[in-house]
Order: C-alpha cells, then structure tokens, then sequence
C-alpha cells in the first residue's frame, strides 16, 4: 500500500513539474512578444498586410525569405562590410544552403517607433520583385526593439567603388548605357508599379549595388520611413552634402519622385564625367547644379565634359556611341533642372534612354 502512494505521489509531482515548465515556457513567449511589438499590432498582422509573408517568433519573413529562422540569423557568422551613425551592415553566411545575406542592423536610438517601422517594413518588403532591386526578404525583431534587416549579398560592391576603381568596363559605353537603363527601370518600378509610388529617398552611386553580370540594384530604397525623424533628416543633410540631393528639398518628408529624378541625373554624370560630385566643386550652390558642367555647356563645349579615356573609348567603338554620349550627358542635365517642373519623370526618362539605344 505504502509502495502504491510513493508511487501516485511521484507521478503527481512530475505532472506538476511539466505543467509549470509548460507554462514558464508559455509566459516567456507572451512576454517576447509583448517586448517586440506593442499592444494593438501583431506580427502576424504584419505578414497579413504584408503581400503573404510568414512570421516565426520575432521574424517577419517576405518572398526569398520564406525558410529563413530567426536561429539562422542571429547564429550567422558575419563580418562588418559597412557602418554609419545609423546602421552596421553585415556580410552573414546563414546556415541553411550557406547562403550568403546583408544584414543590416539599425541602431536602436535611430529606429522610428516599433508601431510605426512595421508598416513600413510591410510595404517594403511587399514590394513587387525587380532585377534591379535589391529585396526586403526578412525583418528580425528582438525583444528589447533591436532591428534587423536582411538582404541578398552582391559581392560585385556599389556603382561608386566600380567607377572609382577605373576597371576597363567603367570606361565602356555599353556599360554606362546598361547601368543607366537598369538604374532607370529600377526607379520606375518603385515610382509606377505599386498602388502609391515608392520613394527611394536617398538615390547615389553608394546605393546602386552591382550583381556578377554587372546589373544594377536600388538599395535603401525608402529606408528613411523606418526611422525616426531626427535620423531620417540626418541622412538628407548627410546626401545633400555629397551633391545628390535637389535644391528644393529640405524636409525628408517632402522628398518626391520628382527629387528622385534630381538624384538619378547626378549619377548620370557620375558615370559620365567620372567625378565625384563633391569634387572640384561639382556642384554649384547657387544653382544647385554641376557648376563645370554648366560653364562648358554655356561655352558649347560639351564635348570637354566626358572623361578623356571614355571619350577616347566611345570613339574608337563608333560614332554613334560618342554621339549617344552626348544625349546621355542632355538627358542628365534635363535631371538636374533646379525647376521640379522642368525635370522629365521616369517614364519619359525610359523612353529617353530607349531613342539613345536605337
């Protein structure tokens, strides 16, 4: 009899101990998920609204990013392949397929408000894919707000280092001529290819990611929208100052695709006149306008803009490629117009870009 009460009396006990391990293992996830998203919005509200992304504790998944765990990322062996005042990005290999990724971890005190970077993230990351984007494909969220964001990796770099380091490519009409078109299409599918346009926000050579066949890919496209208002200013002063910003935007929150259209011309001539806007004073402040450039249009010598070894490769391809470096370097210039009014939107600019190709 003793026997059979030791017995009952130790299977009551471990009943006892599972259902209280059962229920701290219950509370501990009510309690992550009430740190990582505030009262009223869920993540799976997130992934509902966010063009049929999957959510796991903490991650917001989109379209690439279905098999993603947040495991996976925060395990991801990773070294710094970039830092601002605002984010660290991160070369990641994840462990499953050994993938490699771009995580972008945004620093807390720059971060808008939880209940406000969700539908921001939703709307970037439901944005349609595009061969000249570079996708949303995952969110982490942590307990104490920490953010972070995953992409594909390109380990072909950015527009800005391929012109700066003078590769026999960066000299080729035909290249010039497929970055300006990607770059291009990029933009109106951001602008034109959603219910409401997309604004990138911060277009410069820094953020045209290239892929092993030397495609171009929009990144940090509508970046801003996801932090708070102090740090998404910084980021316009910060563009300002490097030249691509137009001269009537002052206010990130009036950045338009008109003032998109302003930053794509600035990398036009990037490409074409092989200088850095902040150099030999590139820009004019008065007329916000590339201030060399402008002289020699006035003087008619145009052809003293381009970079003598493109020049010099245009011609020695054929004559119709010099003569469409010039029509690029005009549909530049129409960019840059300080008048908003005056500059062609993308749409016009694409079918620029398609009379100079013929």
């Amino acid at each position: 009899m003793g026997k059979r009460h030791g017995h009952g009396l130790q299977l009551l006990i471990a009943f006892a101990c599972a259902f209280l391990a059962l229920l701290l293992c219950y509370a501990f996830r009510f309690y992550f998920r009430r740190r990582a998203v505030p009262k009223g919005l869920s993540l799976e509200d997130a992934a509902a609204d966010g063009g049929g992304a999957e959510t796991e504790e903490g991650l917001i998944r989109f379209a690439g990013g279905e098999d993603l765990t947040a495991r996976d990322i925060l395990d991801a062996p990773g070294e710094v392949v970039a830092k601002s005042s605002h984010a660290t990005l991160y070369r990641a290999v994840l462990r499953r397929g050994d993938s490699t990724a771009l995580l972008r971890f945004v620093q807390p005190d720059s971060a808008a408000r939880t209940e406000d970077v969700l539908p921001a993230v939703r709307r970037l990351g439901g944005v349609r894919r595009h061969p000249n984007l570079v996708p949303l494909t995952a969110m982490y969220l942590g307990p104490r707000g920490e953010k972070l964001l995953v992409h594909p990796f390109y380990a072909a770099g950015n527009l800005a280092q391929f012109i700066r380091d003078g590769v026999s490519e960066a000299y080729s009409w035909i290249i010039i001529f497929k970055l300006s078109c990607g770059i291009a299409r990029g933009l109106d599918h951001l602008h034109n290819g959603h219910d409401k346009p997309i604004i990138h926000g911060n277009l410069k050579s820094n953020n045209v990611l290239l892929d092993a066949g030397l495609r171009p890919r929009l990144s940090d496209f509508g970046l801003h929208t996801i932090m708070n208002p102090a740090t998404a200013q910084a980021m316009l002063d910060a563009s300002a100052a490097q030249g691509y910003t137009a001269p009537e935007l002052s206010k990130i929150s009036d950045s338009s695709p008109t003032t998109d259209i302003y930053s794509f011309g600035v990398v036009l001539l990037e490409m074409i006149t092989r200088k850095d806007p902040l150099d030999n004073k590139f820009l004019q402040k008065d007329h916000h306008l590339p201030s060399s450039l402008r002289i020699l249009v006035l003087e008619h010598k145009v052809s003293d803009v381009f970079s003598s070894k493109l020049q010099k490769e245009s011609v020695h391809q054929n004559s119709t490629n010099e003569e469409g470096l010039l029509m690029l370097f005009q549909l530049a210039m129409a960019c840059c117009s300080p008048s908003p009014d005056l500059r062609p939107d993308i749409k016009a600019v694409i079918r620029r870009l398609e009379d100079i190709g013929r």
